[in-house]
């Protein structure tokens, strides 16, 4: 942030100004590679960053909580919702005041208030080191994947039969945090139980395996297990994204060409638009926690009201009918557009006819969203919650490039034989409202996928184990709330 900063600062490190004729006269100077390179290593440090903090700071906050109390499980629900409402909250801030400043006020002071606030953050950050839970690391968690799947193909050919039973698989008590889930075996994946199987010269006297690449645990197999489930339904949430990404690009061109302005003196940012989806989330989430799970909760019996995979889908229907609202405002904000034909190319259509796609949209990521990262949380084992929170930003990343190679594709198959391509330069010569259908046919195709794969899909069980030591040196360093 504080390079982004010194880029709008420093004259040398920009292209300099242009003006909205130079614009349109295409005669505006572009960025040097000199240019290019500062941005691309602030952008750098910014995703370095940003993969340390998203993945952990969730998983973290839910390591506050007890999750061996019926207070600390339903603490955690809650806390998910109160997260990305927080999150939700503090985009506002970020896309209508710092976006304000940004168009109205300096882009150095636009880029510098957040540089020190996030300067703040980290003194906030390590102020409460104190009082933190912490759970201890526990080793390498794609080390015992890959010694899980070595065993199991080591163990193909053993006959998966009288050699499975419950006395001849490796199953040593689980240790490492206060509150482990142990899981039981189960036969989904049979072919990777062979691994658990115990051999001549597979154990030492005491008990221990002789090697890890020959003999894996049962929770060793399970958790693998989990991982493999839970790719089909990480697989799902890209397209749902690619819908989502869209408000900061058609969605922003849109509003560019629409009629912003609220009173006489007043004119909305273009790039503020998705306000209104994070107003809808900001609104909804709280109303969802306190009034409709526990509503819910007393007629399906279910503790989050709904299960997880029922309010993933939920967003992806919502997701398809966002896409569609947007193809059909697309289309009158275009021929309204053309048929006044002004000179700026403005449609006298007010951008409050966004509103209805963004709302839909903002009811998609309070569903889909949160949805996946309580998911990924919950189905994923316990010494990979941080990777399990990196996953759903993995998806928003696959979204992106999706978004990008859907884009490329229009480009190149639209455009030709004297049609016009669906997404010119000139927002009013093209088609957006055919690539948004498109976006709703592909939401439509993963939706039966989903369904195919959610059906099919079996939560993981866990039996509650306590491991007495941490336990006892958790109780006598006063780390878990009662």
């Amino acid at each position: 942030m504080l390079i982004m900063t010194l880029i709008v600062a420093i004259p040398k490190w920009h292209p300099p100004s242009c003006t909205s004729q130079q614009a349109i006269l295409n005669q505006c100077q572009g960025p040097t590679n000199r240019h290019l390179g500062i941005l691309v290593l602030a952008l750098g440090f910014l995703s370095i960053g940003t993969g340390g903090i998203r993945p952990c700071s969730l998983p973290f906050g839910v390591d506050q909580f007890d999750p061996t109390t019926d207070e600390g499980r339903k603490g955690i629900n809650s806390f998910f919702n109160w997260y990305y409402t927080t999150f939700t909250i503090i985009l506002l801030i970020a896309l209508t005041l710092v976006v304000y400043i940004q168009d109205s006020v300096s882009w150095v002071w636009g880029f510098g208030l957040p540089t020190g606030l996030m300067a703040c953050s980290i003194v906030l950050f390590f102020v409460g080191t104190k009082v933190y839970i912490y759970v201890k690391p526990s080793g390498s968690i794609f080390t015992g994947i890959a010694q899980a799947l070595v065993a199991s193909y080591k163990k193909r050919k053993l006959d998966g039969g009288k050699a499975m039973s419950k006395d001849n698989l490796y199953d040593p008590p689980v240790k490492g945090t206060y509150a482990i889930q142990k899981m039981p075996l189960t036969d989904q994946f049979r072919f990777l139980n062979k691994a658990a199987i115990i051999l001549d010269g597979d154990l030492k006297p005491d008990g221990t395996r002789v090697s890890s690449w020959n003999l894996s645990s049962i929770q060793q197999i399970e958790e693998v297990k989990c991982i493999i489930k839970v790719i089909p339904i990480v697989v799902s949430g890209i397209i749902c994204f690619t819908a989502i990404v869209q408000q900061g690009t058609f969605t922003v061109s849109q509003a560019l060409t629409m009629d912003r302005h609220l009173g006489p003196h007043f004119q909305i940012p273009a790039g503020s638009m998705s306000i209104i989806s994070m107003i809808t989330i900001g609104i909804w989430l709280p109303l969802y926690d306190r009034i409709i799970v526990p509503s819910l909760r007393k007629i399906t019996k279910i503790e989050t009201g709904i299960t997880l995979l029922q309010r993933i889908g939920i967003g992806l229907v919502f997701s398809i009918l966002s896409m569609i609202a947007a193809a059909l405002v697309e289309k009158m904000r275009r021929d309204s557009a053309n048929y006044h034909h002004r000179p700026d190319g403005i449609a006298p259509l007010s951008v409050m006819w966004l509103a209805p796609q963004l709302i839909l949209m903002g009811f998609a990521e309070a569903f889909n969203i949160l949805g996946q990262l309580e998911f990924y949380y919950k189905e994923f084992p316990d010494n990979m919650k941080s990777v399990a929170n990196a996953m759903f930003f993995v998806t928003a990343g696959g979204a992106n490039y999706v978004s990008s190679a859907i884009i490329s594709t229009v480009h190149n198959v639209t455009g030709k034989n004297g049609h016009p391509d669906w997404l010119a330069k000139n927002i009013n010569e093209a088609r957006v409202d055919n690539f948004y259908y498109v976006i709703a046919g592909l939401g439509v195709l993963n939706l039966a996928y989903y369904l195919l794969v959610a059906c099919r899909y079996q939560y993981k069980k866990n039996i509650q184990v306590i491991d007495e030591e941490s336990q006892s040196d958790i109780e006598l360093n006063g780390s878990v709330k009662k």
